[in-house]
């Protein structure tokens, strides 16, 4: 066994807890430094983990704009909830109606209609009224879709952020195209088709309000982009990731680096103040 301070060779025999050679106490000098280097890697890591905290303020929180966009992100998908078209269909012994919307979707599933259809074709419930309704309801579920991915992008954005503000642009842009074909697809069926005795057709505003929050996240996406979207980073922590990447790949080794790694004026007065309180509560304790 060799000293972990000054390398000398400790026969098996020796009881005592101090090196015979240089007399440092072997347990605790090897503890101090087990301590000294977890507090190494505790500094870098909190500094990696301070960043990606960042990115996320800056993503959701980070300005009125991005929360602004939050706001409409939910609200573009809460516009699905209007329906889009309505389908009243009455033949003998049975009345209902479907809407093209998330609760007319809900309540077509719990009701049965939905699972029913392969067996109404050819039916007087299929007629042409009720037939047009299936036109919105494409771009319904299309719309839906361009909603999921907005949301996902908002979601896991932070990790690139000017990636993902113009991906929800451009995805709201094409959400604008596909709302706008669906209003005016809702009253270009509403007028080709006529009613008959056995099911009638109802304008919608679903569509509309999907075409409002699309234009809205557009416009919002855009001045992001505009006005920037950048974390504020505390000052040595983007060094503070480089290098717990490097000690990562075993290219710096934990013991060769000084505690602190990294120390702005800022995080050196914190640190002072934090030894100062503790010092002082040490000592009213020594009183008590």
């Amino acid at each position: 066994m060799k000293c972990p301070k000054c390398g000398g060779e400790i026969p098996f025999y020796h009881l005592k807890p101090n090196c015979e050679h240089c007399g440092v106490n072997i347990m605790y000098y090897a503890q101090h430094e087990g301590l000294t280097r977890d507090a190494k890697r505790s500094e870098l890591e909190a500094g990696a983990a301070r960043m990606v905290i960042a990115r996320i303020k800056a993503q959701f929180i980070g300005s009125k704009l991005v929360i602004f966009r939050m706001v409409f992100t939910i609200l573009a998908a809460a516009a699905l909830l209007a329906p889009f078209i309505e389908t009243k269909y009455h033949v003998p012994l049975y009345e209902g109606a479907f809407s093209v919307g998330i609760i007319g979707v809900v309540q077509g599933f719990t009701g049965g209609l939905l699972m029913k259809l392969p067996a109404f074709l050819g039916s007087a419930l299929l007629a042409k009224p009720t037939l047009a309704s299936f036109v919105p309801a494409v771009f319904f579920v299309v719309i839906a879709l361009l909603d999921v991915l907005i949301l996902a992008a908002l979601i896991v954005g932070f990790l690139k952020l000017t990636e993902s503000a113009k991906f929800m642009k451009n995805t709201a842009f094409v959400g604008m195209i596909v709302s706008a074909a669906a209003q005016i697809a809702v009253p270009v069926m509403k007028f080709t088709t006529a009613d008959t005795e056995t099911a009638s057709v109802k304008l919608g505003f679903g569509a509309l309000a999907a075409l409002a929050m699309f234009l809205a996240i557009f416009l919002l996406n855009k001045a992001v982009l505009k006005k920037g979207i950048e974390p504020v980073y505390r000052e040595f922590d983007p060094k503070r990731r480089e290098l717990l990447k490097k000690v990562r790949k075993g290219e710096v080794d934990l013991d060769s680096l000084p505690l602190p790694v990294f120390e702005s004026e800022e995080e050196r007065e914190e640190r002072l103040k934090a030894l100062e309180e503790a010092l002082k509560a040490e000592e009213e304790g020594k009183e008590q």
